[in-house]
């Protein structure tokens, strides 16, 4: 006699693994006044160094209407280019949506929601400034961006 447990088709099936969902990879929201300069130096290099293992946000409390073209041409010298990234609004939504949040001079600007990181960028604007002002920001950034690669436990590629 067979045990209808074993035959209603409702039976787990043996030496299957549970299904596990993925880990959601994190994604990280940088943050300045303009969204002209130093968030857009970050979008680029954690772009460049995650590649598609991170979500890249970037947004400004008052953007801009272009991207600093001395930043753009900082980035270009490590061959990142970031010359069709343009200035974007920071929203409430795109806070919600974010493991991890980088402010760079946008003070209070920057909603808060519980169970975010926030971390606040103490680093020059390099609105205005010359290219030999601007690459000791972008390096400081590339550090910075490494740094939260490491404690995102994300290798980065280069």
């Amino acid at each position: 006699m067979m045990d209808s447990a074993a035959t209603d088709g409702n039976s787990p099936t043996v030496n299957q693994p549970a299904a596990t969902p993925p880990d959601p990879k994190p994604s990280v929201l940088f943050v300045c006044v303009h969204n002209a300069g130093r968030s857009q130096m970050a979008a680029g290099f954690l772009t460049a160094l995650a590649g598609d293992a991170v979500e890249v946000r970037s947004a400004g409390s008052a953007p801009g209407t272009a991207v600093n073209p001395v930043a753009v041409a900082a980035m270009a010298e490590r061959g990142i280019d970031i010359s069709a990234a343009t200035p974007r609004l920071l929203t409430p939504g795109a806070v919600q949506a974010s493991d991890v949040v980088v402010t760079m001079g946008c003070g209070d600007a920057c909603p808060y929601f519980p169970g975010k990181r926030y971390e606040d960028w103490q680093l020059d604007d390099p609105a205005g400034q010359g290219i030999e002002a601007v690459r000791p920001i972008r390096d400081a950034i590339e550090a910075r961006i490494r740094t939260l690669l490491d404690e995102l436990a994300v290798p980065a590629k280069n």
